[in-house]
């Protein structure tokens, strides 16, 4: 087991379905290292979305141990996990539900705030040079005093990817980025996250439907009835990316 990272090891998920239950996930296991990118990939209902909610710590497996950058767990409370969650992990969801009276800029620094890091004059203006240079990595550094509705699509995406790595996460998990996007923005936010993974150290387990662009993970797994694939599991890694022509936490 890798120190640091995200290791799920053999976990089943069950929910309930009348007078039985329902498995959701079946002894799954998983280990993504520092600085890799798993992709996720299979058909609706086959477990994805219960495997980033386990990993998310946001649902407790039936059995199992899931363990972040070193720690595990099963043994913290919901206080505890709300925490890791806030300053270990960054979560990019498929819509990115920014606030829709908030800049870009202030979108990021938001994050900080939450975490109670960003308190005291000194303190914001370093938060607020962090989020520009966030900003910056994705692109948007002109684009730091806009709001949502003047923001495409693809643009929105960047700046809740560029707002789960605000704290600096050891783990990032993503939904389905690009969903929403057509080919083009799809292809350029894919790129982003490959580059973002390698650059920033984080362990991202990427749940996509986009199995065009799948150059960019370093390994992709496939979900089948709450199991991982053997051949997709087993598949050698990809080649490292180069860097993209662009640069797009639930408690």
């Amino acid at each position: 087991m890798s120190p640091t990272g995200l290791t799920l090891e053999d976990i089943t998920l069950t929910y309930p379905d009348g007078e039985g239950r329902l498995t959701a996930l079946d002894g799954v296991g998983i280990e993504v290292p520092a600085g890799t990118l798993t992709a996720v990939v299979g058909p609706s209902g086959s477990g994805k979305s219960s495997l980033l909610a386990v990993a998310a710590t946001l649902v407790t497996p039936d059995r199992g141990r899931v363990i972040v950058d070193g720690t595990e767990t099963g043994a913290l409370s919901r206080a505890e996990r709300a925490e890791l969650r806030r300053l270990r992990m960054g979560i990019v969801f498929q819509q990115p539900n920014l606030l829709a009276s908030l800049t870009a800029l202030e979108q990021l620094m938001l994050m900080t705030h939450l975490g109670g890091r960003g308190r005291g004059r000194r303190r914001t203006a370093e938060v607020r040079e962090g989020a520009r240079e966030l900003l910056s990595e994705v692109g948007l550094a002109d684009l730091a005093h806009r709001r949502p509705h003047q923001l495409s699509g693809g643009q929105r995406q960047r700046v809740g990817i560029a707002r789960a790595l605000m704290n600096a996460p050891a783990v990032l998990l993503v939904d389905e980025p690009t969903s929403a996007l057509d080919h083009e923005r799809g292809a350029a936010v894919m790129d982003l996250l490959g580059r973002l993974t390698r650059d920033r150290g984080t362990a991202t387990v990427l749940v996509t439907h986009d199995r065009a662009r799948l150059a960019v993970a370093d390994r992709v797994v496939e979900m089948v009835d709450g199991r991982l694939g053997g051949t997709a599991a087993d598949s050698s890694p990809n080649p490292p990316l180069p860097g993209c022509d662009i640069c797009g936490s639930a408690a």
